[in-house]
């Protein structure tokens, strides 16, 4: 049978998409009116999505509140949290739900044939059947309520989404995203915030948000997507009689508005909120933005991405270096956002000021009109190409499956036109186009169509108020303390009585019966075999190469390891600033633009990072290796032009450029400022843990807040430091860039191999000669580094695999202190990232594979329901690993001591652990599926080299295996002594708002702003 004989679909398109060796079929069900388009190949990773068009009205956030409230249970599967025993007891690779502007996704894949039928199952239901219905606590739990603990308690606001957005609004780069969105769109959806404003968020009522269920969460307004190897007829026909033909086709208007064009630019002024002691000077952000065409262009959309490239993303773009020659703003940033129905183009100024606003316009404008009329770099436009090409055919986004994500860009173009899904998925042709198009005018006339000439545009500028988060938080609790006043007794008690009912349904466990619908596979059904190791040790020219023999599709992947064990620590954020520098700033052949043009007209890209790697067979000793990393891809033919191009940054890189190096150090000190607010959870636990961890103080001083703290110092004295920075960084080059220090990662095919080792040399003969002897040395740790008592060194030993420094004592070489502080971190934001951590083994226990598995019953369980589902914060986290360090986070938290009092709580939760052999066997399951992730050819390799570096033999993973699908209740109960030692070690670091840091300044050994 094929998909043509089921009657309940008429197909509407099938093709082949040879781009992406695939068979893509569009259909239609017919009783309900269901979009279906499938994807087959022979990917073992299936995904599955279904997605709706969800245009908000207003701003309280009714899709956001809805995507996570559909999630907690439905018909077939009535416990509390579905999602949550999905991903605690499925060998899922990917389960989420995402809200767009313009639409709402729920995307799953997984490799097990049973537990994707599962994974459909689940979600299926709980789109089309939601408990929504049944009560209005899911709604409350989920989106917002109001929280009164007593009659003569203050009355509050709480609810995961409003929490989580106040994050969100916190974040400047939040703030201005969503202000440009909808200052362009006034007459549309987009006008409104999908996510929710959390000053809008309570307006919402419960009757509103079921009206929104009702009218959106129908087939007819429903895009189901199948991709991968799979028995397509058979998912139809299950899809067709489990759910479809319950539903006659309707009319939902849900269509995507289009915005006419202004007639004349508009200006958007708005502030945000920085902390009371912070500098207003310097802290504005400028952006000019033009709306371009539709989506539905498949030539506009990705020209004005090699357009972004050119003009402004790449270094040394034309139009950010103009801007930041002028001195508007310290970090230029470009944006093209082709996830809407009318694209957004988006050139922005951050750490600029209210008063350079006109000399922002009219530097953008006249330099955008001298490159219309003089022309565009060609070798910009040709670089750009083959930098979005090369990641076309090479399909690598990490973590995620390949499936998922052509699946979210089929709705760039399959939302608005049905008949149109496949346009960004056979880009191919359009990639030639526009090769031909780079010496015609082409894309000087869209200079001119689109942004010149292009009236539809804003100007939005967001700047700075100093204590606005503080204001505005009085002005709610006042209006929350005036709406009290105004109750009666009754409708007082009614509140209390609400918060009682809402804190015992969160009390309440799922019932055994409906826990039991939930599918969960066997033990039974999970391999034992753990994923191969790809490792062949070489000699490269003299240099030592491990090999990673996978097949690559023809591209070859080197990676070269430079020791830095002789770095002294001082000097530590140093190497973290040449990571930064190197590739970025001109060498001896090329001006810096050119060197990233010619670098992505030949290749798949070079850049560079600092890798740490713990030695597992020297736990106590504390010893790891670090490794400054230059990583580069290409074709096997152009592994000349790698390597030669990588000895180009390594030796001729221009280390005393002043002017770039001012730029390069106030660019890194602004982005450094974003990922602390976006990523302010992972950012703490490093902090918390580099109180006695040498490698989390190693990471810490080249890329966290000790990190931060030396380039802010240098950025405001720029002349006072520069010739110390220069001299360090030349001394700093000169020392690890030897190919006695080197060594080499290589991940290719069988016949990749020669055409590598050819190339080779170019970088080998023009490095560094080493000075006298050979010496090997390691990274030297403080042995028996312990909590509160200041600074501490140990014997380090030496590390032997990679030949250190020559002229370094190996008696001398590097030792990290560590000195235990408990640090609040006060800023802007709304919300907290509150991290605990410690060194169990520090502690006297030992690391087990069940630690894994306590990772996921902490995550998903006690922690999941204490501080997500009960506290309201957006999520939380937990981590063990090999070297004995362990951790304990939450994200965008509305609490703080609270938290802390949860952490504290972990232990008696393990000592009292219990559950049945099903929810043990879940949590197992739950594990292997975070450990046994599809790996691409790059990832294979790079996995390979850790456990290579780590000292990590397949015996030990095998070890770690079973231990994890063995496991049972007494070995998760014995880990109570494992947070036990953990917790001892007192390691706090809190990042959040200054009032709920403050309030809790006893905790603190150091309270200070982060700005």
């Amino acid at each position: 049978m094929s998909i043509y004989d089921l009657t309940s679909y008429e197909v509407i398109q099938d093709k082949d998409l040879a781009d992406l060796k695939s068979r893509g079929v569009l259909l239609r069900h017919k009783k309900s009116g269901a979009r279906v388009l499938l994807m087959e190949n022979d990917d073992e990773n299936k995904v599955f999505a279904i997605g709706f068009r969800t245009p908000p009205s207003d701003s309280t956030g009714v899709p956001h509140i809805m995507e996570h409230s559909v999630l907690c249970g439905s018909r077939e599967f009535p416990v509390k949290d579905p999602f949550v025993e999905l991903v605690k007891g499925s060998l899922n690779t990917f389960l989420n739900a995402m809200t767009y502007p313009d639409k709402t996704v729920y995307p799953v894949a997984s490799c097990n044939d049973k537990d994707f039928q599962n994974l459909m199952h689940v979600y299926m239901d709980a789109v089309f059947y939601p408990n929504i219905y049944q009560s209005d606590k899911t709604f409350r739990q989920e989106g917002w309520s109001y929280k009164l603990d007593s009659a003569d308690a203050d009355l509050e606001i709480s609810g995961v989404v409003y929490n989580e957005m106040k994050g969100v609004f916190s974040s400047p780069e939040g703030v201005l995203d969503r202000v440009i969105l909808n200052s362009l769109f006034p007459d549309t959806s987009y006008a409104n915030e999908s996510g929710g404003d959390p000053e809008v968020i309570p307006e919402l009522t419960y009757e509103q948000f079921l009206d929104f269920h009702r009218k959106y969460y129908h087939p007819s307004n429903s895009y189901i997507y199948l991709y991968g190897d799979m028995d397509m007829e058979e998912k139809l026909r299950w899809l067709d009689e489990k759910y479809l033909s319950d539903f006659d086709q309707i009319q939902v208007d849900s269509q995507i508005r289009y915005q006419e064009p202004f007639t004349e630019m508009k200006e958007i002024v708005q502030e945000y909120s920085i902390a009371s002691d912070e500098n207003e000077a310097d802290n504005t952000y400028l952006s000019y933005n033009k709306v371009i065409g539709t989506s539905l262009d498949e030539k506009l959309y990705l020209a004005f991405q090699i357009l972004d490239y050119a003009l402004l993303s790449a270094p040394g773009a034309p139009l950010k270096k103009a801007l930041l020659d002028a001195g508007l703003g310290k970090d230029i940033m470009g944006s093209y956002d082709n996830g809407v129905y009318q694209p957004i183009f988006s050139v922005i100024s951050k750490n600029a000021n209210m008063e350079q606003k006109e000399d922002f316009i009219r530097v953008i404008e006249e330099t955008l009109r001298g490159i219309a009329d003089n022309g565009i770099d060609q070798k910009a436009l040709r670089a750009g190409i083959n930098y979005y090409e090369f990641r076309f055919r090479e399909a690598d986004f990490g973590n995620y499956p390949r499936g998922l994500m052509y699946g979210l860009q089929l709705f760039d173009s399959w939302l608005y036109d049905e008949e149109k899904p496949f346009i960004h998925m056979e880009a191919i042709p359009t990639f030639e186009f526009l090769k031909e198009q780079v010496d015609t005018g082409y894309f000087e006339g869209l200079i001119r169509t689109y942004l010149l000439d292009n009236p539809h545009g804003a100007v939005v500028i967001i700047r700075p108020e100093k204590g606005r988060t503080a204001r505005m938080d009085k002005e709610l609790a006042d209006r929350l303390k005036a709406y009290k006043e105004s109750l009666s007794a009754e409708e007082v008690e009614a509140l209390v009585q609400a918060t009682e009912d809402l804190e015992a349904y969160q009390e309440e466990e799922s019932a055994p019966e409906d826990l039991a619908k939930i599918p969960v596979l066997r033990r039974e059904d999970i391999s034992r075999e753990t994923a191969p190791i790809y490792n062949t040790e070489m000699d490269a020219d003299g240099v030592k190469m491990v090999h990673h023999n996978v097949e690559t599709n023809g591209i070859g992947y080197a990676t070269l390891m430079f020791d830095l064990s002789g770095i002294a620590e001082d000097k530590l954020p140093y190497v973290g600033i040449l990571q930064s520098v190197l590739g970025i700033i001109d060498t001896t052949n090329y001006e810096y633009g050119a060197l990233f043009n010619e670098i992505n007209v030949h290749t798949g890209g070079i850049g560079t990072s600092l890798e740490l790697y713990p030695d597992v067979t020297k736990v106590k000793e504390k010893e790891f290796r670090a490794t400054f990393e230059m990583k580069g891809k290409a074709l096997y033919p152009k592994m000349d032009v790698l390597f030669s191009m990588m000895r180009e940054i390594l030796m001729e890189s221009k280390l005393d450029d002043e002017k770039r190096l001012k730029e390069i150090i106030a660019m890194l000190r602004s982005r450094l400022q974003m990922s602390f607010l976006s990523s302010g959870h992972t950012t703490a636990a490093l902090r918390a843990l580099s109180y006695t961890s040498p490698i989390a103080k190693f990471k810490d001083d080249t890329d966290g807040i000790g990190f931060y703290e030396v380039v802010k110092a240098i950025e405001e004295d720029f002349d006072g430091h520069k010739e110390e920075l220069i001299r360090n960084l030349k001394e700093i080059s000169a020392k690890i860039f030897r190919a006695d220090n080197l060594m080499v990662s290589y991940t290719s095919a069988e016949q990749g191999l020669e055409p590598m080792l050819a190339a080779f040399g170019a970088v080998r003969d023009s490095l560094n000669d080493h000075c006298g002897t050979e010496a090997a040395a390691g990274l030297r740790t403080g042995e028996g580094v312990q909590a509160g008592e200041g600074v501490h060194e140990g014997e380090g030993a030496r590390t032997g695999d990679l030949q250190a420094a020559a002229d370094v004592d190996p008696e001398t070489a590097c030792v990290i202190h560590c000195r235990k502080r408990n640090e609040g971190f006060k800023t802007s934001s709304k919300v907290q990232y509150v991290a605990r951590a410690g060194n169990f083994i520090d502690g006297g226990a030992e690391y087990t594979g069940a630690l894994q598995i306590l990772k996921v019953i902490l995550s998903y369980d006690y922690l999941w329901q204490n501080i997500r589902v009960k506290g309201g914060a957006y999520g939380c986290m937990s981590n063990f690993n090999r070297i004995g360090e362990g951790y304990l986070i939450s994200y965008r938290d509305p609490n703080l001591e609270k938290t802390m009092e949860i952490y504290e709580g972990v232990v008696d939760y393990l000592e009292n652990f219990n559950v049945d052999d099903r929810d043990m066997n879940k949590f197992i399951i739950g594990t292997i599926s975070n450990i046994d992730r599809p790996m691409n050819p790059a990832a294979k390799g790079s996995r390979s080299m850790n456990l290579y570096m780590n000292h990590v033999t397949e015996e030990m993973i095998r070890e770690e295996r079973e231990q994890i699908l063995t496991a049972g209740q007494s070995d998760i109960r014995a880990l109570s002594k494992v947070l036990r030692a953990m917790l001892d070690a007192e390691q706090i670091c809190v990042i959040g708002s200054e009032e709920k840091i403050e309030e809790c300044r006893e905790m603190f050994g150091e309270v200070r702003t982060l700005s």
